[in-house]
């Protein structure tokens, strides 16, 4: 007799897979947006308001784990700065706290019982907060170069669209999985 309520285990070689595939997808699609935005003219802002390094590390921490989407989180903002300078040296550490806690959060609610956009805006709001946080805590640093406290509800405003891209985006492709896996 087995018990179907048992929870899979993801091994390590997996997590691994997922958490690279996360990095790459994390610095090629700013990229992208970029190119996009340098050929219409938009420039960089793409970034700012479709938050493409958000999607692979939610993603990834919803469908391997939280060590996996932990570490996608934590690195690929800083692969990214690496090879392409972006985000800039002052957003950097923040960036890559914030993801690290959306990789980390989206890992730990992967079999909570709640709906998948739940567990998607539980993430997102741990990472804005600790990234929050972080920069209030910063700021209040002397001597310490830290983005001014505005910045945290403006890229809030900034980034609507992406939060509501990765609220509709990541439970449909979540969805999608399950429904193609119940079918096997």
């Amino acid at each position: 007799m087995t018990n179907t309520n048992v929870k899979k285990r993801i091994s390590i070689k997996k997590q691994t897979v997922a958490a690279v595939l996360a990095i790459i997808a994390a610095v090629a699609l700013p990229q992208l947006l970029h190119a996009i935005g340098i050929s219409t003219g938009t420039g960089a802002s793409l970034s700012e308001t479709f938050l493409p390094m958000h999607l692979p590390v939610l993603f990834t921490g919803l469908i391997a784990g939280p060590f996996a989407g932990a570490a996608a989180g934590l690195v690929s903002p800083l692969v990214s700065f690496a090879l392409t300078g972006m985000p800039s040296a002052l957003l950097l550490p923040f960036m890559m706290l914030e993801l690290f806690v959306y990789g980390l959060a989206s890992g730990l609610v992967k079999d909570v019982k709640i709906p998948t956009i739940g567990k998607v805006f539980t993430a997102q709001l741990a990472g804005r907060a600790v990234r929050a946080i972080a920069i209030l805590g910063a700021a209040l640093i002397p001597g310490i170069s830290a983005p001014s406290a505005s910045i945290i509800w403006t890229s809030v405003q900034t980034g609507i669209i992406g939060i509501l891209i990765q609220l509709i985006l990541i439970p449909l492709a979540i969805y999608c999985i399950d429904k193609a896996g119940n079918n096997d």
